[in-house]
């Protein structure tokens, strides 16, 4: 399966890089459900509300944590695959399937990725809020 292409490189929103690399290690800022720097999706995730409705919001922001890898991708390399992956949810009181909202992300990044590659470990992490009141950010290490 050929490269993905970074779509749009996501400005950072403060003082800080998009992606770093060390060595065949590519570490990316949380991002959340940006589109040229604008927040797409805002408040929490709800209780009740079918999970899959936050799939759009999900893949944005994992997209934009992919697109931020990419950038450190050298020509003839190839992400092979997702080491860690963190996924933080702006969840109202009493959500309880941060990981259904994570398991949006991993399936984001397999599709784009393609199937041989690794999605390794994950967490799901619900808080209070997100910069900028989003719904949800993430993280990921990625490999060269």
């Amino acid at each position: 399966m050929s490269e993905p292409q970074c779509q749009e490189d996501p400005p950072p929103q403060g003082d800080y890089l998009p992606a770093t690399r060390h060595g065949s290690l590519i570490f990316t800022a949380g991002m959340t459900p940006r589109k040229l720097g604008k927040l797409m999706f805002e408040g929490p995730v709800r209780n009740g509300v079918d999970v899959e409705s936050y799939r759009e919001a999900v893949s944005l922001a994992a997209e934009n944590a992919l697109n931020a890898a990419l950038t450190q991708v050298q020509p003839g390399e190839r992400i092979s695959g997702v080491l860690n992956l963190t996924v933080y949810i702006a969840a109202e009181e009493g959500f309880r399937d941060h990981s259904l909202v994570a398991d949006l992300a991993s399936s984001f990044l397999r599709n784009k990725l393609g199937a041989e590659a690794t999605i390794g470990s994950r967490a799901s992490v619900g808080v209070l809020n997100l910069p900028s009141n989003a719904s949800v950010e993430v993280q990921l290490i990625a490999c060269v």
